[in-house]
Formats: structure tokens, sequence, C-alpha cells
């Protein structure tokens, strides 16, 4: 995956491409997304916050580990997914739609096997975090993760000690 296989879609009317959001996506089907997610960031249990998130369409693998008040996607959580192992962190913010005046992209999302991600993170539509990747915390990934990095956007870090 990378940035490039986002679908690009103009706006559906003369306003911002949001106000529109409701014509890609059943409110019914973002009010029950809204549910299972909101359970799902206030559970302490990694089991049943995977189970919660699972019900959105979200694939998630065995022995996630998801951080308290971690936020996938709440119009298009079936685009996201975090492979065995992997870590989210805190307040880590995963999107798979951009909506802009005049256009809106969506895309998907993967954090493969072993690959850890920092508290308050914010991950772009399109991206991928690799196999054992690091993501230091208050990163913005706006391009696929690989090895240890950080910052904002994202960069190749150097590994202290």
């Amino acid at each position: 995956m990378s940035r490039a296989d986002l679908a690009y879609q103009p706006s559906r009317g003369k306003h911002n491409a949001l106000l529109y959001c409701f014509k890609d996506v059943s409110r019914w089907r973002v009010a029950w997304n809204f549910l299972w997610i909101s359970l799902a960031k206030r559970t302490p249990w990694f089991a049943l916050k995977r189970g919660f998130l699972r019900l959105t369409g979200m694939k998630v693998g065995k022995h996630v580990a998801l951080g308290y008040n971690m936020q996938p996607d709440v119009l298009f959580p079936q685009f996201i997914t975090i492979e065995d192992e992997a870590i989210v962190g805190y307040s880590t913010t995963i999107l798979c739609h951009e909506y802009t005046r005049n256009e809106y992209r969506v895309g998907p999302v993967k954090v493969e096997r072993d690959a850890t991600i920092g508290a308050h993170c914010l991950l772009l539509p399109g991206v991928t975090v690799k196999r054992g990747a690091v993501v230091s915390a208050m990163s913005l990934v706006n391009k696929d993760a690989d090895g240890f990095v950080g910052g904002v956007p994202i960069r190749p870090l150097k590994r202290r000690g």
C-alpha cells in the first residue's frame, strides 16, 4: 500500500465534501461503528476491545494490544487491518478518509505483524506500518513506515544506546 492507493473523488455537491459523507456511508452504519468504537476506546481489556472493533469490520489480529482511547476511523473501519502481535499506542488515531473542500480520498491502512505505534500518533489513509517497524510517539504517518521512524511527518530516526 501507499498513498498512491487512495481513491480520489470530487465533492458530491457545491459545499465542502465532508457534508456529503453520508452519501458514502449509511448513517446507520456510522452509528453502529460509533457505538462499538466508543465502547472499545474505554475498555481496558484487550480481548474485549479487539472483539468490539471486529464488529465494525476492522481486521484485528491475535494478541494485538490497542491502547486506551485509540481512535479508529468511524466512517471506514473496514479498511483498517492490524496484524498479529502489533501494538497501537494510547490516543492514536487511524484515518481511512480525508475530506477537503472540493474532494475526498479514501484508502486502506495496514499495521503489519509485530509493529509498534507510540502514543498520540496519526496514521493517514493509504499507509502501511511495515512488519516490526516502530513509530515514535506523537508522529504523523503520512507515508509507509519501516524501521524506527518518528516526527511530523515521519522520517528515519537513530536508536540510542
